[in-house]
């Protein structure tokens, strides 16, 4: 839990650890006050002989006697009789000593402190990601998820560095300044007085001039962290931005907001630096005053050799500990400034208190009550009413839907029900209990909840088909099945599964009823795999090859794919694949870096072909640009140029110029602009007719000498085409296929596809290629997918629970009305079959089908008009009737 004032809570989080580290500071003060008495001793004593006068003179040295009682004394040690030489070297070793036991106690202490700092901002950071986790739903329309994760990353850093020196530092640093000014007072009044009066200066100054680096920097955090948002702005809204041609405005926005910190910044610089001055001017000034006040004693005899070189040694210490002491403070200020600035964001009124999310250790008891809207209302941040005083009942095993244009108020109950949204007045009971007062582990386990936007984790997509299930910490069960991960998060008696195989069959039965399980053969197919990781995979895949080739012969479609053969060109794969025979598995061998490599430029002109591919470009361009510079940037056909975009055709323009002045100096860049283009040619796509058997055979020619003198380096990042290997670097499909489909068959891809379904399922590995899509990788919020396929694996991941109600909020609005039908149908049909059939409120985009519901619900304008089945609505001349037949 935060607090008010930085100090506390870390005294409270830590004070155990901070006692301890006290107590060894204490101790540390006493081998450091020796280490400044040790000095006068050595320089009075050895260095200038008092005590030895006579040559044969000793002394006794580290003697150590306690006072006992009778006035007697305790001795402890009786020291050594040593001479003058031999006092100087046993002196200066235990000098020596003491260096060596302060450096230990400094080495203990500092690293102790650092190790309380990372304690103290891992608790810190999880306390604000709590709160986060705590926060009312109607926080996160004014929070920016940037600036919430710049506050928990960045801004909380630096108080994690000051827990460790929150009481160690002042304890330290001010006992080693005090244990110096008391030294130097025990030497001499006189320059003690000196001492104290400029440490009073430098402690009463130096801290009022830094007021004004706390004001900056409080400006300089605030800054920066708006910056942030702003910037987590544009990467949200980059679609926006592109679209209405904003680019440019956003530059100037966030360049005034870099001017703004650049001047803060150069503000702090020349303050911190006038300060630095003034500090080490008064610092340099008391030498000076050593020096000469203490000569003149020392000249008068006032003052001895041995203590005035004590003293201006003890002082060499005293600027060190008081001019960190005074950074301590000030860095004690802006710490604090900046904890109250984080406490300020994250103390939001109506947070979640922490018994509601509190973690349980057995399955909750399910609510078995009806959902009931009480006189329910909800007003937006401008005062309108987007719900009035809504009475709805959700019995067990109701199938609801919810009928209304968008904005009407279904949309809103359906986020209400599912604790997306608080309503303002009137409440949702369950049974005699208010929904908002039910812990979630009881509620977000009974209801489950799918919309039109639903998030999905960075990370694979099976692992967000399956994030609603963990909510059962089970560490035990991790123990049990090493292999299985998710065994410690999803309790699969509640799901009604037996392990792994089961929870797959229970995932494939979602996808399926979803229709997004061809989408997940696809992702596979299109996907890579290990075959070290996948050996039998691998080899069935490689069985599939030649039987694929079996079944185009019997099927008279032997030209369907066009095998990749060592001594042949493939019409139908691009020039570089051609002229490289393989795949390539490092960036610098894809074809934009392989046009400007250096080395492999100067391959294609030893033999020939730089200027011929050069030439080609040129005519590629040409051709291109002759079809497509009047067409708009968004037109369709574009899309059918994967090596040139709208947005190249200007520099294209302007290169073909130059090509077409031979008196102008070209470049290498020039020509691997043009290289690049000749590399992605494929004839029977692109017709130009640059390609003749001549030359497909002189790029088959080079291909084998580029093969023979490739060194071993580069010749291991390109895996070469071989008919008995499988390809790690290439897909499932282009394994299998092991060429390319042929252009002259019009549905050429949808028959090898349906070619290859059949296939995989007579040999069994359907559910393995399955698999590896479940493993496709996302991306962040899911955008490696397209929005049908996320409202679809939404849908998935809320029907994969066992839950007692599901609300489903408008998840189809993108897709057609004859999918919306088959996977509307599909759930209904899969839910009616559970042995607890669950509750449905479902709001529909189409209102056609609400005449699969048992119930329907009609809102309009925020209220809820009427409610019946479909057939008594749409018997009355009313709002439903003109939705459906609209």
């Amino acid at each position: 839990m935060l607090d008010d004032s930085l100090t506390r809570y870390i005294w409270r989080n830590t004070k155990a650890q901070q006692g301890w580290v006290l107590l060894i500071v204490a101790l540390s003060m006493i081998p450091y006050y020796l280490s400044f008495n040790l000095p006068k001793t050595i320089v009075n004593g050895p260095i200038q002989g008092a005590g030895f006068e006579t040559e044969t003179a000793t002394q006794t040295v580290l003697r150590i006697a306690m006072p006992w009682s009778g006035g007697e004394e305790l001795v402890l040690f009786p020291g050594m009789d040593l001479n003058r030489l031999q006092s100087l070297m046993a002196l200066s070793a235990v000098f020596l000593l003491l260096v060596i036991v302060n450096g230990l106690f400094k080495f203990y202490i500092n690293t102790y402190k650092g190790r309380l700092g990372e304690f103290l901002l891992q608790r810190l950071r999880f306390t604000l990601v709590d709160y986060v986790l705590r926060f009312p739903p109607h926080t996160f329309k004014r929070l920016k998820g940037a600036e919430v994760a710049s506050m928990v990353k960045d801004e909380v850093e630096p108080l994690g560095g000051f827990a460790g020196d929150a009481f160690v530092s002042p304890a330290l640093l001010g006992g080693q300044a005090l244990t110096a000014l008391v030294f130097i007072f025990v030497q001499s009044i006189p320059l003690g007085l000196i001492t104290a009066s400029l440490v009073a200066v430098q402690v009463f100054i130096i801290p009022r001039m830094r007021r004004r680096l706390l004001v900056l920097g409080r400006e300089r955090q605030l800054t920066a962290r708006q910056l942030a948002g702003r910037i987590g702005e544009i990467v949200e809204g980059i679609g926006t931005i592109h679209a209405y041609d904003t680019s440019n405005y956003e530059r100037h926005d966030v360049m005034g907001r870099l001017d703004r910190i650049f001047t803060i910044r150069f503000d702090i610089y020349r303050w911190k630096f006038l300060v630095k001055f003034i500090n080490n001017f008064l610092s340099s000034l008391t030498p000076f005053l050593f020096y000469s006040v203490g000569g003149y004693l020392a000249l008068t005899g006032r003052l001895d050799i041995g203590q005035l070189v004590a003293v201006i040694g003890a002082y060499r210490d005293l600027p060190g500990p008081l001019k960190e002491l005074i950074d301590w403070d000030q860095n004690r200020q802006d710490v604090e400034v900046k904890y109250q600035q984080v406490v300020s964001q994250f103390a939001v009124d109506g947070m979640l208190t922490p018994d509601i999310q509190a973690p349980i250790a057995d399955p909750p008891a399910p609510l078995g009550q009806p959902i009931a809207a009480v006189n329910l209302g909800l007003t937006d941040d401008s005062g309108g009413a987007m719900l009035e005083r809504v009475n709805l009942a959700l019995q067990p095993g109701d199938e609801m839907a919810v009928v209304g244009a968008t904005g009407s108020g279904g949309d809103v109950l359906a986020e209400i029900f599912a604790r997306q949204t608080w309503p303002t007045s009137g409440k949702v009971s369950v049974g005699p209990d208010n929904l908002l007062t039910l812990p979630e582990s009881a509620t977000g386990r009974a209801i489950s909840y799918a919309a039109t936007d639903g998030y999905f984790f960075a990370g694979s997509l099976l692992d967000n088909l399956l994030y609603g299930l963990k909510n059962v910490s089970r560490p035990d069960a991790a123990a049990c099945l090493p292999d299985d991960p998710d065994a410690a998060w999803i309790d699969y008696a509640a799901l009604g599964v037996e392990g792994r195989a089961g929870l797959m069959a229970r995932a494939l039965e979602v996808l399926t009823c979803v229709q997004l399980v061809g989408d997940i053969e696809d992702l596979g197919l299109r996907s890579t795999i290990s075959p070290q990781h996948h050996p039998a995979l691998a080899a069935n895949l490689l069985r599939i090859r030649s039987e694929l080739r079996r079944v185009l012969q019997d099927r008279d479609l032997a030209g369907l794919v066009v095998p990749f053969e060592p001594g042949s060109y493939n019409p139908e794969a691009t020039l570089l694949e051609n002229l490289l025979f393989g795949h390539a598995n490092r960036a610098e061998f894809m074809p934009d870096a392989l046009a400007r490599n250096a080395d492999f430029l100067g391959f294609l002109q030893k033999h020939g072909l730089h200027d011929a591919l050069s030439a080609m470009g040129v005519e590629i361009a040409r051709n291109v640009i002759s079809l497509f510079a009047d067409l708009p940037p968004d037109h369709p056909f574009f899309r059918q140029l994967t090596y040139l975009q709208a947005d190249d055709l200007p520099a294209y323009q302007l290169l073909l110029a130059k090509f077409d002045h031979p008196e102008k100096k070209m470049v290498q860049e020039d020509h691997a602009m043009m290289i690049r283009l000749a590399f992605a040619y494929v004839e029977p796509r692109d017709r130009f007719g640059l390609l003749d058997r001549a030359m497909m055979q002189r790029i088959v020619d080079v291909r084998q000498v580029l093969h023979a003198e490739m060194p071993p380096e580069p010749r291991a990042a390109i895996e070469l085409y071989d008919p008995a290997s499988y390809m790690a670097s290439a897909t499932l499909m282009d394994n299998m296929l092991f060429g390319r489909i042929s252009r002259k068959y019009r549905d050429g891809a949808a028959q090898i596809r349906q070619i290859l379904s059949e296939l995989l399922e007579r040999e069994a590995l359907l559910d393995q290629i399955r698999l590896v899509g479940l493993g496709y990788d996302v991306g962040n919020g899911g955008k490696r997918l397209t929005q049908a396929q996320r409202q679809k694996l939404a849908l998935a991941r809320a029907l994969i629970r066992p839950s007692e109600v599901f609300v489903f909020n408008r998840p189809l609005s993108l897709l057609d009305g004859r999918s919306q039908e088959r996977i509307v149908q599909n759930i209904l049909e899969s839910l009616r079959k559970r042995a607890r059939r669950p509750a449905v409120l479902w709001v529909l985009s189409n209102p056609g089908l609400a005449r699969h519901f048992e119930k329907v619900a009609l809102f309009h304008a925020g209220t809820l008009v009427e409610t019946g089945t479909a057939e008594e609505l749409s018997e009355k001349n009313g709002i439903f009737r003109e939705m459906v037949a609209a």
